[in-house]
């Protein structure tokens, strides 16, 4: 089953994806991610005591590490695409935020792939960077920064991937509770000392839906590498941006050009092999 969490994660962290960018044309990001973080816990909270898994220092520590690192990401990634072409800082950081759990899983794990595997994540990784490519997109000297930030906030987002594969097996959801604790104090922080006031607005309906299937999406990932290799797992999550492209073509009409197209057909192709191997 754990393929098939993995892909339900990459399902709903597309949805999140998809309608968290809707939101953050109505309120600052910055508020929509506070939004969504503390959405998240308490749609969690509620159910910890019907779910197997008992709460521990390391769950709880880990889990902070990968809140942490999830939401640094996320700050940094936003900032870069602020500040770089947003055609090269979206599949650099999705690659990468693709590879680094790979790698770990692969080289440091001692995840044993088979050749239908294999392939299969090679396919992914530039199938990944194919859905999310903007065509005529160059880099600059002045774009520079940006994208350093996009490969750093990709190596931020693996790191929220690995962290989470490290808690203990018996912890149940627990280490989410951390993760998310530690994301709403950190962008709680940063939004004092921006000074920025926090005004969901219109856009209160979609953090909603944002944080819940954000959410979602990290319940199903770590179920799913629970009960599967990390490297796997993580790859196969990490496919969200084929989701948000297909919701931003069948809800906004955005047109899918013939390369993003064949990324599509690509990562569906990765997808059969990965779960097939």
């Amino acid at each position: 089953m754990s393929p098939f969490f993995a892909l339900g994660a990459s399902l709903s962290y597309g949805v999140a994806d998809f309608v968290g960018a809707l939101a953050a044309r109505r309120a600052s990001a910055l508020t929509v991610t506070l939004g969504m973080q503390t959405v998240g816990l308490l749609v969690l909270l509620p159910f910890l005591p019907f779910l197997p898994g008992r709460p521990s220092t390391a769950a709880i520590v880990i889990g902070a590490v990968s809140g942490a690192a999830g939401t640094a990401g996320l700050v940094i990634y936003l900032r870069a695409m602020a500040i770089g072409p947003i055609g090269v800082v979206s599949p650099l950081a999705a690659v990468s935020g693709a590879a680094v759990p790979v790698a770990w899983g692969a080289f440091v794990l001692g995840d044993e792939l088979s050749s239908l595997q294999t392939f299969g994540v090679l396919l992914a990784l530039v199938s990944v960077v194919v859905v999310a490519w903007v065509p005529g997109s160059a880099v600059g000297a002045a774009d520079v920064r940006g994208v350093i930030g996009g490969l750093a906030s990709g190596v931020l987002f693996g790191g929220f991937f690995i962290a989470l594969d490290a808690t203990p097996a018996d912890s149940g959801m627990w280490p989410l509770v951390g993760a998310r604790v530690a994301s709403a104090i950190g962008v709680l922080l940063l939004l004092r000392l921006v000074s920025r006031p926090v005004h969901p607005g219109a856009a209160l309906p979609q953090i909603l839906l944002a944080g819940t299937t954000d959410m979602s999406a990290n319940v199903l990932f770590l179920l799913a590498t629970r009960g599967g290799l990390l490297s796997i797992s993580a790859l196969l999550s990490s496919l969200y941006p084929v989701v948000a492209l297909l919701l931003a073509r069948r809800l906004l009409k955005e047109r899918l050009n013939p390369v993003q197209g064949s990324g599509v057909v690509g990562a569906l192709v990765a997808m059969s092999l990965l779960v097939a191997g």
